[in-house]
C-alpha cells in the first residue's frame, strides 16, 4: 500500500543487474495483500562525512548529509537517483529504506581537527532532509550542530520539517555570531496538493509557522520556492513569498523542477495518477523550459531553465521580492551577507584537550 508515500512503484535503478517485470499470479485484486510499506533504517558507519563540490551554480563548496534516503517522500526529489548506487530503487525504496550515519559526529570532529582544514560554510539539506522524521530518534543532526556550535563553524540549512525548531537554542546562539542561515522550502500553500506531492513533510502552514519561530529567535531565515512546477505550483509563487515574508523571512529563492534519470518516470507516473488532465501540459512546459528535453544537466541553466516561461517566473519573483523586501541590500540579514568563517576554532581532542593553541 502506497498511502502517504510519494512514489507509486519500485522503479528499477540504473545499476541493478536483475530486471523486474509485473506478473499476474491469478489472485483477484480484492484478495491481494495490501499491507502498508514500513520504513526501515540501517545504521551505517560512513567512511567520510563532508562532500565537496566546485559547481559554479551552487552557492556552497561543502555539505553534509546525515542520512541516505528521505522519508518525506517528495515525488520530485532530485536526490532519488542516489539510491540506485546502493542497488536500491529510487522509487519506494528511497523513502522507506533509509540509512543513518551514526558516526557522523566522530568523522566530522576528525575532519575539523585536521591541520590543513579551512572553515567554509557547511550546507545541510542539499540532498536529503537533515530533519526528516528519523532525526527524532537518531539525533545525528543535533550532535553535528552541537559540535559546530562549540567550534563556531558557519553553516546553512534547508528543510521542509518543523523539527528544526527543536534546535533553536543552538541556532539562535550561533545566529548571534553570524554563523547560521536557515531556509524553509515551501512548494505550495495548497494542502491537498502538498499531501500527495510531499506526503510526510510538514504541512505548508506548519512550515510558515516554523519560519515565524526561527525569525522570532533572531535566526536569519529565508523561504525557498523549490521546486517550482509549471502549471501545478507556479500559481502559488507570490502567495508563498508573501507568507514567508509575513512570517519574518528576509531571503528567498526558487528552483525550477528538475527531472534527472529515474525521477522522470516516477514523476510522470505520479502526475498521471493524481493530475491526469494536466499531465501533458506540465511536461510540455518543462520541455519548453529545458531546450526541448525533460532535463537539462548543464551548469547555469539546470536550476532555472530558460525560455519564455522561465523569464516570466523570474520577473514575477523579482517583483514580489522587491514589494516584500526580500533579498534587499538594506536588510542586514539578507542573503548576500557572508557568514563569519574567522571565528572557527578546531575541536578539542585527547591529544590537545584545549583545542588548537593560540599564537599569543
Amino acid at each position: 500500500m502506497t498511502k502517504l508515500r510519494g512514489a507509486r512503484s519500485q522503479i528499477q535503478g540504473r545499476f541493478e543487474s536483475a530486471a523486474r517485470s509485473p506478473f499476474d499470479d491469478g489472485w483477484a485484486r480484492d484478495e491481494q495483500t495490501d499491507a502498508p510499506i514500513r520504513t526501515t533504517v540501517t545504521e551505517q558507519r560512513a567512511r567520510s562525512i563532508i562532500s565537496r563540490n566546485d559547481s559554479p551554480d551552487i552557492p556552497f563548496e561543502q555539505s553534509i548529509n546525515p542520512y541516505r534516503g528521505c522519508e518525506h517522500g517528495c515525488i520530485y526529489c532530485y536526490a532519488r537517483p542516489s539510491h540506485a548506487y546502493l542497488e536500491l530503487s529510487p522509487g519506494l525504496d528511497f523513502e522507506t529504506r533509509l540509512f543513518a550515519k551514526t558516526n557522523a559526529v566522530e568523522l566530522l570532529r576528525a575532519e575539523l581537527a585536521r591541520p590543513g582544514y579551512r572553515a567554509k560554510p557547511i550546507a545541510f539539506g542539499t540532498n536529503t532532509d537533515c530533519y526528516q522524521p528519523i532525526e527524532r530518534r537518531y539525533k545525528v543532526m543535533r550532535g553535528i550542530l552541537e559540535l559546530l556550535s562549540a567550534c563556531e563553524h558557519p553553516l546553512t540549512i534547508v528543510t521542509k520539517s518543523a523539527l528544526i525548531e527543536r534546535d533553536i537554542d543552538l541556532l539562535a546562539a550561533m545566529a548571534g555570531k553570524n554563523l547560521v542561515k536557515a531556509f524553509v522550502s515551501i512548494t505550495t500553500l495548497d494542502h491537498r496538493l502538498a499531501r500527495t506531492m510531499e506526503p510526510r513533510a510538514a504541512s505548508p502552514r506548519r512550515r510558515v509557522d516554523t519560519l515565524r519561530a526561527l525569525a522570532g529567535a533572531g535566526i536569519p531565515c529565508g523561504v525557498m520556492v523549490a521546486p517550482l512546477i509549471p502549471a501545478l505550483t507556479d500559481k502559488s509563487l507570490e502567495g508563498v513569498l508573501e507568507a514567508g515574508a509575513g512570517a519574518g523571512a528576509t531571503m528567498a529563492g526558487w528552483i525550477l523542477l528538475r527531472l534527472p534519470n529515474e525521477v522522470r518516470p516516477l514523476f510522470k507516473e505520479w502526475l498521471a495518477a493524481h493530475y491526469p488532465q494536466r499531465a501533458d501540459h506540465v511536461i510540455s512546459i518543462v520541455r519548453q523550459s529545458r531546450g526541448g528535453r525533460e532535463n537539462d544537466p548543464n551548469f547555469g541553466t539546470r536550476m532555472t531553465g530558460s525560455g519564455n516561461f522561465v523569464d516570466l517566473i523570474g520577473k514575477r519573483f523579482d517583483l514580489a521580492c522587491r514589494r516584500l523586501g526580500l533579498n534587499s541590500e538594506d536588510n542586514h540579514m539578507a542573503s548576500r551577507n557572508a557568514l563569519d568563517c574567522a571565528r572557527f576554532r578546531p575541536p578539542s581532542s585527547k591529544e590537545n584537550p584545549a583545542g588548537q593553541m593560540a599564537l599569543f
